[in-house]
């Protein structure tokens, strides 16, 4: 059967603000999902929707897939246990910076770690939102929100470092409005054999607006972010006169044409080198010393922790004398009570 994104919408009204990324991000998975079980043969059972709380977390209602609604920051734990206990389902897990990075982080860092066959978006809006607006593990040093009237005092996290530093298998990023570049990488993230972690830079129209407007208006986008794809030369710019070489040990920005700067002196992007150390530097790129990065920038093979599982469990069960309830009951030391 061939299915199409109205498959994949449910029911349910769409409670997001009027202008929120979240929409878009709907959008996209929703006109991934077709493709996904076209290239991978999967039926419409085989989807589970994970999340835990905030405004991401309500994505499950407004699919029309099975869903999972969990409490604050469990929901990489929930997806997890999904997963083991039925490898065969493709489970996502909804998430936002707050929930996945605050009270979620250590499950997050560890379904990285473990290399389980999850995929895990991660709305980033720097903000608490549902909660109406508190600062988050993301918000940029200085913020000021209602729980940092003076400002934060704190680093913000980098999702992207780490997953480098859990020595993450996938890594994507997008910008909400770039509907086509988040359908690509949600296809390849379903794809990928291991967590594939997509951050999404989202707007909070209400709490955080305009948060990434300094890489994301349209006038500047394509000078101050760059889009990666494998195996092709790191270029970007509104005219592709732009492109990013090693400068010592350090990524450096440069203009074709300057300075005797051709296109075979830019780096060609390789998404599938083991050692992350260019997929460290690259999900580090701020601006405007350097573009931001946008599309796949690690995708490797690694084993999963569902497959091993399995195969631990198959290993065991092909060993073990013990056949049914009757074989463990009677094994080990036994007495007969008269």
């Amino acid at each position: 059967m061939k299915f199409t994104p109205q498959d994949f919408k449910s029911d349910q009204e769409v409670k997001w603000c009027p202008g929120c990324g979240d929409h878009a991000v709907l959008a996209a998975v929703q006109r991934a999902l077709p493709e996904i079980s076209e290239a991978l043969g999967y039926s419409h059972e085989r989807y589970v929707f994970v999340s835990g709380i905030g405004c991401s977390s309500r994505f499950p209602y407004y699919m029309k897939t099975y869903g999972f609604h969990g409490i604050h920051g469990r929901a990489a734990a929930i997806a997890t246990g999904i997963k083991v206990a039925n490898p065969t389902l493709s489970v996502w897990e909804m998430t936002g910076d707050g929930d996945s990075l605050a009270i979620g982080g250590n499950h997050l860092i560890h379904a990285i770690r473990r290399n389980i066959d999850i995929n895990i978006v991660l709305f980033n809006n720097r903000i608490y939102g549902l909660t109406k607006g508190q600062y988050s593990p993301t918000s940029k040093w200085g913020t000021v929100t209602k729980t940092s009237p003076l400002g934060t005092v704190e680093h913000p996290f980098s999702p992207g470092a780490l997953a480098m530093g859990a020595r993450g298998t996938f890594f994507a990023r997008t910008l909400d409005m770039e509907l086509q570049l988040t359908q690509e990488i949600m296809v390849q993230a379903a794809k990928h054999d291991g967590t594939a972690l997509v951050e999404v830079l989202q707007n909070c129209v209400i709490f955080n607006d305009k948060t990434h407007a300094v890489i994301s208006d349209k006038e500047v986008r394509a000078d101050r972010t760059i889009t990666l794809r494998h195996g092709e030369p790191m270029i970007f710019g509104k005219n592709k006169d732009k492109g990013l070489v090693l400068d010592g040990m350090r990524l450096k920005a440069v203009t074709i044409g300057e300075n005797g700067i051709t296109t075979d002196d830019i780096l060609v992007h390789n998404a599938e080198e083991q050692n992350h150390g260019m997929h460290m530097m690259l999900c580090e790129m701020e601006w405007p010393e350097l573009p931001v990065a946008l599309g796949i920038i690690r995708k490797v093979k690694d084993r999963t922790y569902d497959d091993m599982v399995r195969d631990q469990v198959i290993e065991v069960a092909n060993k073990s004398n013990i056949r049914c309830m009757n074989d463990m009951l009677r094994s080990g030391a036994t007495w007969v009570v008269e």
